[in-house]
């Protein structure tokens, strides 16, 4: 954490007051101690983004909601394992409260404009309220994007949309002035939204629904449960349960990216799974149709939320004629059959292969930037050359199919204020990412697209639907994370006014990474230090209880060889006495000494310290084994003959042979 209270503050603004833009402002506070010099615009009356807005029956997160949460503060007592927006909606509200952002954020305003202004080093803003029509000027140094991926609704230009006599809306922008008892509804798409608010929607029997269908999608089972009282106690009181439980669900996510995108293998089972639920559980009549010809993976796979279910209700049809137009009554199909609608509501998704706002760089807009490079384009998603301090969150190639959007949005985070850190504290005025950098990166992730389910088929993850991926990240999160979790400082460049001081702040940069990188190796080191000598001293455990077994139970020494499973020890030890029935060594008194060598005794008199070697890598020409197990030298006929035994060189003689035993 640093502290900037004590230095003047550059100015930050956050475009956005959803998921990505409260999460920003709570990292803010908690690098930045005592930073208050941020202002945050929201077009929207109140906070949370996407769970604000998004109010239609059903609304809930497909993703496990104890992941699909703030890692700031994890939360014990979410009612599903799959939050609805309600909920959702309150706990986003909560979070900005609790870190005092309220007092930071201007509510219905639209951000209109933002350009840079290279003399003064800062964006010059525009802002416009929505309620008053009043607009305004502002300025920052850093300007963070957190629009989000879901932001504009996109509603297909049907021909006679506009003399439709009926209600339309679409499920982004929910009509709850729209009364839909005793109506007949038309509902176009069958993505996520709509497959969870259609169930609940068609519980009233005198709701008429059509659904009309284009693509199928791929359905897996359900896996929302409620969680028990229990389970949120344990949650709540014992002490690191929620992070675990946060690490196994992050485990899981990686789990199911292998499952569906990662191995084709894999990926023949889940289709496979998918395949047999659909055929189990949707209408016999339908089951030809939603079952998908392109592969799993390519478009987002739909958790099922009971919508296979509900269409054998009988209020509830499907139709995958498509649509050709609509007419003031109704819609007209492809096969220019003409169905009567008191409703149309679109669930057709959102535009995402275009950035919405005008933001102009050192050249161009960000608009202007996409379209010349195909798409959306960026540096890591977070960066784009030309706009310098500017910064997106969810930005392309950042979305995943697969894990906690919020994760993701956490680790851009971090990343960018690393980038504006030497802003801050008044080293530089300016970051920006390099061409080069830009295109390095986007060659290497397009390169595994290309290899991908995700160019399989038409999908909202490409331009246009058909051409680049330009939404997908082509890897699991933990590439996500490990590619964002330090910033490669040659990849950026900064103004000509701070050169000289960019270098110096690389130069330390590069200087505190290999401190660290060293102090990791000598830990390491020192780590396997540790092991070796454990490993070493450790026969000396094995030595006391030798001792012990052979001073309590006054065993023979076939009887220890059995013990350990027929290998021979090598005693070694100096004159020794027992008291209390404990044995001691005479010169030094200790009970395990390594000091001195054998110097001959009765049969099981002080035997303790030994080494594990094999029987065949102690024989040796002076010296035997009788039959009582005991050593014997074969010129004098001795068991404790130190003249032939050498006891010092003979040691030595059997730990070579125990070694070269071993390799063999």
């Amino acid at each position: 954490m640093t502290s900037t209270s004590d230095k003047a503050q550059a100015r930050v603004v956050v475009i956005g007051a959803g998921v990505g833009g409260i999460s920003f402002g709570i990292a803010l506070r908690q690098k930045f101690l005592g930073f208050e010099n941020f202002t945050i615009y929201e077009k929207e009356s109140e906070v949370a983004g996407t769970w604000h807005v998004n109010t239609y029956p059903g609304c809930s997160s497909d993703i496990y909601i104890h992941f699909f949460s703030a890692s700031t503060d994890l939360y014990p007592d979410w009612e599903y394992s799959h939050g609805f927006q309600p909920q959702i909606e309150k706990y986003w509200k909560s979070l900005h409260r609790k870190y005092d952002l309220y007092s930071h954020t201007e509510f219905n305003t639209l951000v209109t404009s933002a350009e840079w202004d290279p003399s003064r080093k800062l964006y010059h803003i525009v802002t416009k309220n929505l309620l008053t029509g009043e607009e305004k000027k502002d300025s920052a140094e850093v300007l963070i994007s957190a629009l989000g991926v879901l932001e504009v609704v996109k509603i297909p230009k049907f021909v006679g949309i506009e003399g439709f006599k009926g209600k339309t809306f679409h499920s982004g922008r929910w009509n709850p002035d729209v009364d839909l008892r005793g109506k007949k509804v038309a509902v176009v798409g069958n993505g996520a939204s709509a497959t969870q608010f259609v169930p609940v929607i068609s519980e009233d029997p005198s709701t008429q629904i059509v659904n009309f269908i284009r693509t199928p999608n791929w359905f897996l089972p359900p896996i929302r449960s409620r969680y028990h009282g229990i389970e949120k106690w344990l949650f709540r009181y014992l002490p690191f349960w929620m992070r675990i439980n946060r690490f196994q669900l992050f485990l899981r996510s990686e789990l199911f990216y292998a499952l569906i995108f990662g191995s084709p293998a894999l990926r023949k089972f889940s289709t496979w799974l998918a395949k047999i639920y659909i055929q189990w559980t949707a209408p016999k009549e339908y089951v030809g149709k939603l079952l998908p010809d392109y592969t799993i993976g390519c478009k987002r796979v739909i958790f099922d939320t009971d919508y296979l279910t509900c269409l054998h209700r009988p209020n509830v049809t499907i139709n995958f004629d498509g649509i050709d137009s609509l007419y003031d009554e109704g819609i007209i199909t492809k096969k220019g059959e003409k169905i009567p609608f008191d409703v149309i509501i679109f669930s057709t998704g959102f535009e995402t292969d275009d950035y919405p706002l005008y933001v102009r760089g050192t050249k161009e807009t960000v608009k202007q930037y996409y379209d010349h490079e195909g798409g959306p384009k960026a540096y890591l998603g977070t960066t784009v050359p030309g706009f310098p301090n500017f910064f997106l969150l969810s930005g392309p190639n950042t979305v995943t199919g697969h894990t906690s959007v919020i994760y993701t949005e956490e680790c851009q985070i971090n990343y960018i204020l690393s980038l504006i850190q030497p802003i801050f504290e008044k080293r530089i005025s300016s970051i920006d990412v390099k061409p080069q950098a830009t295109d390095a990166y986007n060659e290497k992730i397009h390169k595994r697209l290309a290899k991908s389910v995700f160019v399989q088929c038409v999908s909202w993850y490409r331009k246009g639907g058909t051409g680049k991926v330009t939404s997908i990240f082509p890897g699991t999160s933990t590439l996500f994370w490990w590619w964002l979790r330090k910033v490669k400082w040659d990849d950026y460049q900064s103004d000509e006014g701070s050169k000289e001081e960019w270098e110096r702040w690389v130069r330390r940069e590069k200087r505190q990474r290999l401190r660290r990188c060293v102090k990791l190796l000598a830990v390491v080191l020192f780590a396997a230090g540790v092991r070796l000598v454990c490993q070493k001293r450790s026969l000396l455990v094995d030595r006391w209880d030798a001792s012990a077994f052979l001073a309590s139970s006054k065993a023979t020494i076939n009887e220890v060889l059995a013990m350990y499973n027929n290998k021979l020890y090598l005693f070694m030890s100096c004159q020794t006495v027992e008291i209390n029935d404990a044995v001691f060594c005479s010169q030094h008194t200790k009970e395990v000494c390594e000091d001195c060598s054998y110097d001959g005794r009765e049969e099981n008199d002080g035997f303790f310290g030994f080494d594990f070697i094999d029987r065949e890598a102690l024989e040796a020409p002076a010296v035997t084994m009788n039959k009582d197990g005991q050593y014997q030298c074969k010129k004098h006929a001795s068991t404790a003959c130190n003249q032939c035994f050498g006891w010092k060189k003979q040691i030595t003689r059997a730990r070579t042979a125990a070694k070269k035993a071993g390799k063999k």
